[in-house]
């Protein structure tokens, strides 16, 4: 029983580090995709935003201006910022120009490594920046010595991973439980039927884009927080992997979730299976291990693309002419 629990504290922390991140940044391509734009572009979107909200907390901390959880939750705010308007050049090219969605979301994902790593190197001499400090929890108050959950999930964590599942349930409950969320969604599934109702379209869909940007930044500076602690102008993959998330869950907030969780789990064996007994004894190379995720991808979109419940108007420009 004491090895299966020692096998819970190791496992479960590394997962639920890998759901946050997912499960924001495939909710940040749900607001987009809900409206009708198509946003592959979340993982330059996730460089962008961890690239700018590392460097200010790196300044913060050298500095010592701040706590280091304030300096945290100001990063993950610049970060959001940051990938906000950065979704907005796909928002303008998508929206005002009626430009490909999918040539200007990968425009947007070739540019962003590409300017970070080139700044990063212009001002601080390398393109791996530091943090310079840790910003991990070593235990929440009160909440840690409860019983099993308390080690699991109140010990040796990080206050981005609370907040991201604050702000996946707010997010949540700004989609499918206001006003501005219905229009959001009307306006990817009939946007002329919304539109014979007094709704602004393009309004609609910049506000979608840019709340996708926002969450996809803020991902990729917890990213940087849970794993990386410095940044080298990569986020490994996570926004695809974000948005396989998003479509084997079908574009639904529940099943981003159990897909968040399937995929994470895919991630926590692929990168820590020396540490898990049974499989650190085999013989199997550790590249078989690392294709596990990408593998695991590609037979469940092979899967959910079967039955595709995407928004009826997405990736299609609107034309107020067309009926």
């Amino acid at each position: 029983m004491s090895s299966f629990l020692d096998l819970m504290y190791f496992l479960v922390p590394l997962v639920i580090a890998s759901i946050v991140p997912l499960a924001i940044v495939a909710l940040g391509g749900l607001f987009s995709e809900s409206t009708g734009v198509i946003n592959i572009a979340l993982e330059g979107i996730m460089v962008m935003g961890a690239f700018v909200g590392i460097v200010v907390m790196r300044l913060l901390v050298i500095n010592e201006v701040f706590p280091l959880q304030m300096i945290a939750f100001i990063g993950l705010f610049i970060g959001a910022i940051s990938g906000g308007l950065y979704a907005t050049l796909h928002a303008f090219a998508s929206i005002n120009m009626k430009a490909n969605q999918i040539i200007s979301a990968t425009a947007l994902n070739l540019f962003a490594p590409a300017l970070s790593i080139f700044t990063a190197r212009f001002y601080f001499g390398t393109s791996n920046l530091n943090i310079g400090a840790n910003f991990l929890i070593r235990e929440v108050p009160l909440l840690s010595s409860i019983p099993v959950i308390g080690p699991l999930l109140f010990t040796d964590a990080f206050l981005s991973t609370y907040i991201g599942v604050f702000i996946f349930a707010v997010a949540i409950t700004l989609l499918y439980k206001t006003k501005l969320g219905l229009r959001l969604r009307s306006v990817g599934e009939n946007p002329h039927a919304a539109d014979s109702l007094g709704i602004n379209i393009y309004k609609i869909r910049y506000i979608g884009v840019i709340i996708s940007g926002m969450l996809a930044g803020m991902g990729g500076v917890i990213f940087v927080l849970s794993f990386a602690t410095r940044f080298s102008g990569t986020v490994s993959g996570f926004g695809f992997l974000a948005l396989a998330v998003m479509i084997f869950g079908q574009w639904k907030p529940k099943g981003i979730l159990l897909a968040a969780l399937f995929f994470a789990a895919v991630r926590v064996l692929a990168n820590a299976y020396s540490g898990i007994p049974g499989l650190q004894n085999l013989t199997i190379p550790s590249e078989i291990y690392s294709m596990l995720p990408y593998v695991a991808t590609l037979v469940a979109l092979a899967f959910a693309s079967k039955n595709s419940r995407a928004p009826k108007a997405i990736g299609e420009p609107y034309d107020p002419g067309k009926r």
